[in-house]
């Protein structure tokens, strides 16, 4: 197939020290709670970013039915994941925040504060929209900020994944990722500056050039409407050298590890992405052949690295569980690429919905 579709943000990898309680923290507070695989395996072709060396882990894909991006909660289970070894700073080089959406920003940091979360106080970004930083029990940082765009009225406070804060050193370069692969084409706001709602964070106080990315017309493919639309935030900060947040550690250890995009087309995308430089670091096809098997899915997985070296992760999705109790699994080869799924068979995913 030789048109790309890039769905939107399919999830977002968070390297955690436990899964079952990392989860049970996100499905309370950020209603993470629709399972759509849980499986434990060998990342075996990882190793540019594993030390050369095949590891086990064990790992959950958890969506909230409200809408955005998910979860992939993943844990080393034969070594201890590391921390990073220094405090990470705001334009630090890497993913520093997940941006997650809320229908009313004050209500949800109402509730957290009554939680006693570890929360800032709400503040207004330079688009003019109301958001705080909510950090969990294990150091992540979650921008939480207002948004019109949902799937399914759950009656959460929050939807999940509507986009990153991400540290680089040069935007300029960073955009062409950004922007000319991702589709990232509108800018919301470039601004250089301090910035007041980021004087909470660790090393918020500098200056930065502060660049909000959205996607300019609606994502295609079965389950953009779910993902819906999302932005990145690029961070270059001024007066010091950034340290990268991944330095001397392995993809998987504590933090934010990568972001996923779902896609359909990737052969195409491979070339493309080549053409922009940004070519796979990883490509499953070269080991497992067309499709690879994650227990209860079922597709094909790339990396790229942005030029600082955040990885970004592309899934195309060719077998999903909808119904496994009856053994339907949903064969999105056959398909247009770029058609929404019908509503009523993206719903189905909410019968896999985690009780506490």
């Amino acid at each position: 197939m030789n048109q790309i579709v890039i769905s939107g943000i399919q999830q977002l990898g968070i390297g955690v020290s436990n899964v079952a309680e990392a989860w049970k923290w996100y499905r309370k507070y950020l209603g993470m709670d629709i399972k759509v695989f849980e499986e434990s395996a060998t990342a075996a072709l990882m190793l540019p970013y594993t030390g050369g060396v095949p590891q086990k882990r064990h790992a959950v894909l958890a969506l909230n039915m409200s809408g955005g991006g998910g979860f992939e909660i993943w844990q080393y289970t034969e070594r201890t994941p590391q921390p990073p070894k220094f405090v990470p700073a705001l334009g630090d080089l890497g993913i520093f925040a997940a941006k997650i959406k809320a229908r009313d920003v004050l209500k949800t940091h109402a509730w957290f504060t009554a939680e006693q979360l570890n929360v800032s106080a709400v503040a207004t970004d330079p688009a003019g929209r109301a958001h705080f930083f909510l950090t969990d029990p294990y150091s992540n940082i979650f921008q939480v900020i207002e948004s019109d765009n949902w799937y399914v009225n759950e009656k959460k406070n929050t939807g999940s994944v509507y986009g990153v804060i991400i540290g680089v050193t040069d935007i300029g370069k960073s955009v062409k990722v950004y922007s000319d692969i991702l589709g990232y084409d509108q800018v919301v706001s470039d601004t250089t500056s301090k910035f007041p709602d980021f004087s909470t964070l660790n090393g918020g106080d500098a200056a930065f050039r502060r660049v909000i990315l959205k996607n300019s017309k609606p994502r295609l493919g079965a389950f953009a409407k779910l993902f819906g639309n999302s932005e990145i935030e690029l961070v270059q900060v001024e007066g010091r050298v950034p340290r990268q947040l991944f330095e001397n550690r392995y993809w998987g250890d504590l933090g934010f590890i990568h972001l996923c995009y779902d896609i359909q087309g990737m052969d195409a995308l491979k070339t493309e992405c080549a053409r922009l430089g940004s070519p796979f670091t990883v490509d499953s096809s070269t080991s497992l052949g067309n499709s690879f098997d994650m227990g209860e899915a079922a597709g094909h997985f790339s990396y790229i690295e942005d030029p600082d070296g955040t990885l970004i992760e592309f899934v195309e999705t060719h077998k999903v569980p909808i119904l496994k109790k009856f053994g339907w699994y949903l064969n999105l080869r056959k398909r247009n690429p770029a058609k929404h799924l019908p509503d009523f068979i993206v719903k189905m995913l909410g019968i896999s919905k985690v009780k506490d």
